[in-house]
């Protein structure tokens, strides 16, 4: 019909709609406006071959595409970040539409602190074991410090600082952080919410 040619044109070029039904129900699902979630489906769609775009819906971009976001090239988690937001079945880390818009939407501004900081343990989370320990400490603190020689903690200066991270945070002290232990942290420290791994 015309009136749709014209709705596509004004999303510009080909790509196909959103169909008004997704669009109420990715409303609800996640923190984002009308607005923001066509903005998602535009940018999503052109990740994609010209050719897939008609069904950006059920497409996965590659990891590889993912990484080319101005958001998430300079992002030191960004390879962390598509892991736990990819619900590929194949472990390649590619990205669904749904997968997308959940990652704006924990990463906008309207998410909850709750919903952020579980997603930032899980990010920080690097073997994917439930808990954060000097292993993932020590691969947080590097990847927040920069891998470069003149950037890097010596051996002693990484222990003092994984030392006082668990001091501060380990509570039931196991040794190791839980979600909650981070939770705790993380309700005390107000600026965390503009931490950088939660900024797109």
């Amino acid at each position: 019909t015309g009136e749709a040619e014209a709705a596509r044109a004004a999303m510009g070029g080909s790509a196909s709609l959103l169909p008004r039904e997704a669009l109420g129900e990715y409303q609800e699902l996640t923190f984002l406006g009308k607005q923001e979630i066509l903005l998602a489906y535009k940018r999503f769609s052109e990740l994609l071959p010209k050719e897939e775009r008609e069904n950006a819906c059920s497409a996965r971009v590659p990891k590889s595409q993912i990484l080319t976001l101005p958001e998430l090239r300079a992002n030191p988690f960004q390879h962390r970040i598509c892991r736990v937001f990819s619900t590929s079945d194949d472990g390649d880390d590619s990205i669904s539409f749904e997968d997308f818009l959940d990652m704006l939407s924990v990463f906008s501004d309207s998410a909850t602190s709750d919903i952020k900081s579980h997603y930032a343990f899980r990010i920080f989370d690097f073997d994917d074991d439930g808990t954060l320990d000097r292993k993932d400490l020590e691969k947080l603190v590097n990847c927040l410090t920069g891998q470069g020689q003149e950037s890097r903690l010596s051996n002693a200066e990484m222990e003092q600082l994984i030392q006082n991270i668990l001091e501060e945070s380990d509570i039931d002290k196991d040794g190791t952080i839980n979600l909650s232990e981070f939770q705790h942290v993380v309700s005390r420290s107000p600026d965390f919410a503009r931490y950088s791994v939660l900024q797109l």
